[in-house]
């Protein structure tokens, strides 16, 4: 089996887990897993913002920015991925990318066994600019400093991406309900704050 072909789940492992630098630069990571296109970036981008492990401070905005990169990228219709020189220089520490994929990976596994190819036509080209469109929409709202509304959307993108790396449509839409649902859950919180600081007080 080749590298192109090892499913998402060892690839990351391959490529952080077994890389013996005690540092990787953003540029590095992209290098080691852009023939897979924006999917596997995607996906690794969105990890961080899935697993409830602890990272440190701007963890959450460094993987963030790559994903209104690349998912603007995809909208434009781009081939390769790419990043402006000073978000490839950013430095990630090793043993943070480790924690990461090792927690990730069992899920990262549940869900790979559960695809295969179905309705293709999700993943070509022209689709790729539609999950764009969702990628970026999800960002957006993870961007927003909302507590525990992170999780749906940073989900959605990274069942959107495996399902675009395994050319399984059926998952891609299943990742577009579950982020959509966390734009729901986000329109709701933000609603209920807006009520309540509109809302006058009684005394």
């Amino acid at each position: 089996m080749t590298t192109k072909e090892r499913p998402t789940s060892d690839f990351l492992a391959i490529v952080v887990i077994e890389n013996k630098k005690e540092a990787m630069t953003v540029g590095e990571i992209k290098n080691a897993l852009h023939e897979r296109g924006f999917g596997i970036l995607m996906a690794i981008g969105a990890l961080p913002l899935c697993i409830p492990i602890p990272v440190p401070p701007g963890y959450t905005t460094l993987f963030s920015i790559p994903l209104f990169i690349f998912s603007i990228q995809m909208i434009l219709g781009m081939r390769a991925p790419w990043l402006p020189a000073w978000i490839e220089k950013k430095v990630i520490k090793r043993e943070n990318l480790e924690k990461i994929v090792t927690k990730a990976n069992p899920w990262l596994k549940k869900i790979e066994n559960r695809m295969q190819p179905r309705m293709t036509y999700i993943s070509v080209h022209t689709w790729e600019r539609i999950i764009g469109i969702f990628a970026f929409v999800f960002t957006v709202s993870i961007a927003l400093p909302i507590p525990l509304t992170n999780f749906p959307p940073g989900w959605g993108i990274l069942v959107m991406s495996l399902g675009l790396l395994n050319r399984d449509g059926i998952t891609i839409l299943i990742g577009m309900i579950i982020g959509t649902i966390g734009i729901g859950i986000t329109m709701i919180v933000l609603m209920m704050l807006w009520m309540g600081m509109s809302m006058p007080a009684f005394y």
